[in-house]
């Protein structure tokens, strides 16, 4: 088993920034990739970026050059800077971590409000 535990969601006027952290920890092996997904009102989960143990990182196209992955392989946690926030970027932002390719975690997710 793998906990997940997130922070640094919030309030931010458009324009702004936020940077969310989650840590794992438990039954953590070496080939894994960790990334955020997120959720909007009445939306399906859709894939934000993630970042493998190798460093390999995906991101939507709605999120390219606005956030930033990045990972600390020391202690198994999971970075997402959010620049230039958008309205349309709020929703409640889930971490997610996956063991070898085929164990799928989940964090409880942390909600993020951009105002316009």
């Amino acid at each position: 088993q793998v906990q997940l535990v997130e922070s640094g969601g919030g309030l931010v006027q458009a324009g702004g920034s936020l940077r969310l952290s989650c840590a794992a920890s438990g039954s953590i092996v070496s080939d894994n990739a960790m990334g955020w997904y997120r959720q909007a009102p009445g939306k399906q989960r859709e894939l934000v970026a993630t970042v493998t143990s190798g460093g390999r990182t995906t991101y939507a196209d709605s999120v390219k050059g606005r956030f930033t992955i990045s990972r600390h392989n020391a202690d198994n946690t999971v970075y997402l800077q959010m620049n230039s926030l958008k309205p349309e970027d709020t929703a409640v932002y889930y971490c997610q971590f996956v063991a070898r390719g085929l164990w799928n975690y989940w964090g409880q997710g942390t909600q993020v409000t951009v105002s316009s």
